[in-house]
């Protein structure tokens, strides 16, 4: 296969290029910078935005196969940070692969595309889109992904959407690194009585996940126009998983808690003074962190077991063991 990359030097998508590498695939990567990691594998790196139409065109063009996993992701911001990215630059993308004769289209998404801000229980793909927006970052997904949805069977190319929820595993540069620096500041406190379940995913899962779809894709596939909830299939405890990942960079556990309401209302305003004073980088808390860390969000991934043949390869326990051997080596 001749397989394009977007955001190939992101955590989730540099594994991605070393498992299309491992299988013989030649890979051509999208990216805004240079990446060491990247030309240790050898693979065709170009540069460029993924909001100009040109530069992702010319990207895609020769491709069979294009993983779109470039994105802005975040809790706070702009709106127009989010849109230009992940809308447009995502339109620019099923725009190249039309034109460039792709076959193939595999979009990273987010299961936050169907968060109301309330619990989310063994839910799957038949659930809607959400109907209020607690941060640019879900709805800006979820335009996305409807666009790749929509474009699937038009000028000879197949797409479907992946919604991987919570990767963790080494290398990752922003959930872990960002919580052992509030632990570390005592910045980190418990949200609500600590008995909501989330799903988490492995990151070299998800990107297994990610072959399986482009794979399966093509004439008559059940996959093709879908999108499919990504995870390790048995949900965790939120503040458990976030006290052992703590231990293992011998941290102690989260302290004192806050109510639920006291958290929205914290990050409402805050929210607020971010916009009003055009600070810079996410919020502490938002609405919508004030959310998802006090619901349960888990989901049904029989969709993506029945029609992509998507299995969990490593475990939870072994994924926590691979990032404990990172933690105890590592700076974080």
């Amino acid at each position: 296969m001749k397989a394009l990359v977007t955001g190939a030097n992101g955590f989730l998508g540099l594994y991605l290029v070393e498992m299309l590498v491992a299988r013989g695939d030649r890979v051509r990567t999208f990216c805004r910078r240079p990446s060491p990691e990247l030309d240790r594998l050898g693979v065709e790196t170009v540069l460029g935005d993924i909001r100009e139409k040109e530069a992702v065109a010319s990207a895609c063009r020769g491709a069979e196969v294009v993983y779109h996993a470039a994105a802005a992701a975040g809790i706070g911001g702009r709106w127009q940070d989010y849109y230009e990215t992940n809308v447009v630059g995502t339109e620019n993308v099923v725009e190249g692969c039309s034109a460039g004769g792709v076959g193939r289209l595999v979009y990273t998404s987010s299961p936050s595309v169907t968060f109301n801000g309330v619990d989310q229980k063994g839910v799957d793909e038949s659930t809607s889109y959400a109907q209020r927006w607690l941060a640019p970052y879900p709805r800006s997904k979820a335009i996305a992904e409807q666009h790749v949805l929509a474009a699937n069977g038009r000028d000879g190319l197949w797409t479907c959407a992946l919604r991987p929820h919570l990767i963790f595993g080494p290398r990752d540069r922003h959930l872990i690194p960002r919580l052992l620096a509030r632990a570390r500041t005592g910045r980190l406190r418990r949200i609500g009585d600590g008995s909501n379940l989330i799903d988490i995913v492995y990151v070299e899962n998800a990107a297994h996940a990610h072959l399986l779809a482009a794979d399966t894709l093509g004439p008559g596939s059940p996959a093709a126009g879908r999108a499919y909830f990504i995870s390790q299939g048995e949900p965790v405890n939120c503040w458990e998983w976030v006290d052992q990942i703590l231990a293992l960079a011998h941290l102690p556990p989260v302290g004192p808690s806050i109510s639920p309401a006291a958290a929205w209302w914290l990050g409402a305003a805050l929210e607020t003074v971010y916009r009003l004073f055009r600070i810079p980088g996410d919020p502490p808390m938002t609405r919508f962190l004030a959310a998802q860390l006090t619901t349960s969000h888990y989901f049904d991934i029989r969709g993506a077991r029945q029609d992509l043949g998507y299995e969990p390869r490593i475990s939870t326990a072994d994924g926590m063991q691979r990032l404990a051997s990172e933690l105890s080596l590592s700076s974080f």
